[in-house]
């Protein structure tokens, strides 16, 4: 009769348990659909613009390795160690292991939990003989059932936070390695400029000598002198200046590479100006390759998974708990099969009034995703509007590189020539002055434009994303890259 009890006792918790892993497949949570997003079929400042599509967020693309587009070995040999020393890149990786961590956290409540305990304990007094004692063991276990799909949600939400943090280390990187690139090739063009100036420098000093001598022997005046002292001290003051911001880059680029800037230098090397050509049909995908807009549309989908997190409450919960032990008052007893003790059983909690509480929180979380949404789409605006900036800015780059080469070349013929008739007395030193300050600041202009293009190149590539795919770099132009 016991045992026909505690079989039917099993038998009607097996078909409760039945019954709620059945109503487990239901849900309260919205279904998750991408925002629409505003995308131009074409970019207005691009070369070309045909065979451009609409963009979303596809971050996962290939990037490739997009510093080398710049044919620099120095470059080459830092980015790598920016990749493996960079703290900011650094701390990334650790927020996307713990955001891992969290998914598989969250996902393990979807499963029992088992629990093994016992105990042993002996009291007594000073009578002889009364001492007692006990012992148990017991293995126990409890589940939720994720009936309305409270526990699911969790995941999802954890799972696309990773997937945020994910997109968050690729957007560290690329920040980082194109903060290298800015610093690297600012560098290189302060390099150049100390070589101008330096040269320029040695070319006033002989100006200086010239023009004393000439003081001297009574052909000039006493203000040539001057001047030309004037000119000498505002070249050197300016070659000062050009290596103070040369060792503020330099430093910069230290910290980039995680090591002390006391003990880490960049040689001055050759400058030889390379900027990638933008192949003539780069489509509008590769901006769905940007790790803020993918962050950005992950964020989206969890503040999604929290209005289900907050509608599940809703609903009653329910809690299955089971123990199987053995408990007696002796050790050596402990595992007789009459000690043993089982228990099973169902517990439902069900909020009844809480003056709307419940509804506010969902309201919340409809809110917050109403902002994520909005913040997503803002995104993906200042996205269009970054590469729409960077494609004319190198448009119209070249066109001033091209403008102030012709000004250089032009510049300094003038101030030869004015040299000359100087020394034939045909013209006063302030023209020879003139001459040599608009020769020297073209000569700074050229090198400045220059370096402005790498940068605008550089802008370009973070505003796309990283780089060009590798198929699209094959197409157009079998060139990647043209020195100016």
């Amino acid at each position: 009769m016991k045992k026909n009890r505690l079989h039917s006792s099993l038998v009607r918790s097996t078909v409760a348990v039945a019954a709620l892993a059945l109503l487990a497949g239901c849900a309260v949570g919205p279904a998750y659909e991408r925002p629409e997003t505003p995308a131009p079929a074409t970019w207005k400042e691009a070369p070309v613009a045909e065979g451009w599509s609409p963009a979303v967020p596809a971050d996962a693309l290939e990037r490739g390795e997009w510093w080398k587009l710049f044919n620099d070995q120095g470059l080459n040999e830092l980015a790598a160690r920016v990749q493996l020393s960079n703290q900011n890149i650094a701390a990334a990786v650790a927020n996307y292991a713990q955001a891992q961590a969290a998914v598989r956290e969250q996902r393990a409540a979807l499963f029992p939990t088992v629990a093994l305990t016992g105990s042993a304990r002996r009291s007594g007094e000073r009578t002889p003989g009364s001492t007692s004692g006990s012992a148990n063991v017991a293995l126990g276990a409890s589940w939720e059932p994720d009936l309305w799909g409270r526990l699911r949600e969790s995941v999802s939400s954890a799972q696309a936070t990773a997937q945020a943090s994910e997109a968050d280390l690729a957007s560290a990187r690329l920040s980082m390695l194109g903060e290298l690139a800015i610093n690297y090739f600012s560098l290189r063009e302060a390099d150049a400029e100390l070589g101008v100036l330096a040269s320029t420098i040695e070319g006033y000093e002989r100006s200086l000598t010239i023009t004393r001598n000439r003081y001297e022997a009574g052909i000039a005046a006493q203000s040539d002198v001057l001047q030309a002292e004037t000119l000498l001290a505002n070249t050197r003051a300016q070659h000062a200046a050009t290596v103070r911001t040369r060792a503020a880059l330099e430093h910069a680029i230290a910290v980039l590479t995680g090591v002390p800037p006391s003990g880490f230098s960049v040689p001055p090397v050759a400058w030889t100006p390379v900027v990638p050509r933008i192949p003539s049909g780069v489509p509008s995908e590769l901006l769905q390759r940007r790790p803020d807009i993918a962050a950005a549309e992950r964020d989206v989908s969890v503040a999604n998974s929290q209005i289900g997190i907050a509608r599940s409450a809703y609903f009653p919960s329910f809690s299955i708990d089971a123990s199987l032990g053995r408990s007696s008052t002796r050790v050596s007893d402990l595992f007789n099969a009459s000690n043993t003790l089982w228990s099973l059983g169902l517990s439902v909690a069900q909020v009844v009034f809480d003056a709307g509480a419940i509804g506010a929180r969902v309201d919340q979380a409809s809110a917050s995703r109403d902002a994520a949404i909005a913040r997503y789409r803002q995104t993906v605006l200042a996205a269009f509007q970054a590469v729409e900036d960077q494609l004319s800015a190198a448009a119209s780059l070249e066109q001033q590189l091209q403008q102030y080469v012709i000004a250089s070349q032009a510049a300094d013929r003038t101030e030869q020539q004015i040299i000359n008739r100087y020394r034939a007395g045909q013209v006063g030193y302030t023209e020879v002055v003139v001459a040599q300050a608009s020769a020297l600041n073209a000569r700074r202009n050229v090198l400045q434009l220059q370096v402005a293009q790498q940068l605008a190149a550089i802008g370009l590539i973070q505003a796309l994303g990283g780089g060009w795919q590798a198929q699209w770099m094959a197409q157009g132009s079998r060139g990647e890259s043209s020195a100016n």
